[in-house]
């Protein structure tokens, strides 16, 4: 009986922040791949191991969750003042879908790492010793980010002490400073707040009329509050995950918000639409205990956010919905600065299921509307394996 042969592809294998995914050269893709479609779409499918109706992605690379079903595809950068172009697919787990609609912010941590080793960043901007900047451009929401790779000897540092709540090995601190965050695609037109309000009243059939901000920085999100909707933001995975009602809920208001963001023009094309909106809950500071065991007291965070990925709760937070919450918390009104105790402010700590987190973001008013010139925040990133990936 004839059969097909698998392909090797070169690929490295990369933890970026709380996430994991397959990095790819773009020219190392076969020639069909290194095209947007369905030859690119199909093979990361197979790499990653989807779709699998079994939820385990045992025969691929992927990890089972969203945090780890994710694949980045990198190039020299055909951006002025830009070292590399970074697209990013987040593989579906179930079902035969990439979705291309957003970015992955802890990945992003990654890439400049990848980037340096995988010689696509001029030998010219790397120091033997320090820190090299990489100038990145982030193809899915075409925006700049700015990650600050410590170098040792001449080769990227991945060990240090640096340590990341949702990581459980200290590793080197890798800085990225994401440039004008807020999205300007997507029906989104050009604003940071695409209804025009920092605070709505979004109305979800079956469960309520909700306060909601809905915001466009780093990655589309919608933000209530955890007591409109039964919980104290204090809450783990299992207590949401393994609650079908619960997880409808929210994908029922993660649909109208992304309707009344202009994200989609009808409800049922958010079934494509798996990244982008994430939908969080916020809470003032409480005493809880992590995931790791960890006490996290009251006292630690200026706030409580916990988050949805791919239909379920993270079990950190994601990158990008972390530049979106510094960002919503340094714009006084939003429902996340008021549970952060309002006000002005630069910088949170907010707790999510891991651990702790801080980001900032630098926030102003220019001709009557809110603007972000950028936000930060520290990850790390590591190798985990390289060589060739099969397909």
């Amino acid at each position: 009986m004839a059969h097909k042969p698998q392909i090797r592809i070169p690929a490295t294998y990369m933890r970026g922040g709380t996430s994991k995914g397959v990095f790819f050269r773009l020219q190392d893709l076969p020639d069909a791949a290194q095209m947007p479609g369905a030859a690119r779409d199909a093979l990361l499918l197979r790499v990653i191991g989807s779709p699998d109706p079994y939820g385990k992605q045992i025969d691929g690379m992927g990890g089972a969750t969203s945090s780890t079903s994710k694949t980045v595809i990198i190039d020299k950068s055909s951006k002025p003042d830009h070292d590399v172009d970074y697209l990013f697919g987040q593989v579906s787990i179930d079902k035969p879908f990439v979705d291309w609609s957003g970015n992955c912010g802890n990945l992003s941590a990654a890439v400049g790492p990848f980037a340096i080793s995988a010689g696509l960043v001029e030998a010219n901007r790397i120091p033997r010793d320090g820190v090299a900047t990489v100038r990145i451009w982030q193809a899915n929401i075409g925006k700049t980010i700015i990650a600050h790779v410590p170098m040792t000897g001449g080769a990227v540092q991945e060990t240090g002490d640096f340590e990341l709540d949702g990581v459980t090995f200290p590793a080197a601190e890798v800085q990225l400073e994401f440039m004008d965050p807020a999205a300007d695609e997507d029906g989104a037109g050009g604003s940071m707040f695409p209804t025009g309000n920092l605070v709505d009243d979004l109305e979800v059939p079956g469960v309520g009329t909700l306060k909601a901000t809905m915001i466009n920085a780093g990655i589309p999100t919608i933000f209530v509050n955890a007591e409109s909707i039964g919980y104290k933001g204090t809450e783990l995975q299992d207590a949401i995950n393994s609650d079908e009602k619960a997880l409808a809920m929210f994908e029922t208001i993660r649909a109208h918000g992304a309707l009344r963001m202009g994200l989609i023009k009808h409800l049922d094309e958010i079934a494509k639409r798996q990244h982008t909106p994430k939908i969080a809950f916020v809470a003032k500071p409480a005493d809880y205990v992590s995931s790791s065991g960890k006490r996290i007291g009251s006292g630690d965070v200026d706030l409580l956010v916990r988050a949805m990925s791919m239909g379920k709760l993270h079990h950190a937070m994601m990158g990008t919905a972390a530049v979106a919450i510094g960002t919503a918390a340094a714009i006084p009104g939003t429902l996340v600065n008021l549970a952060a105790g309002g006000g002005e402010r630069e910088a949170v700590r907010f707790g999510h299921p891991s651990g702790t987190l801080r980001v900032g973001a630098e926030a102003a008013v220019v001709g009557g509307e809110w603007v972000v010139r950028k936000a930060v925040m520290s990850r790390s990133a590591r190798v985990l394996m390289e060589g060739w990936v099969r397909a």
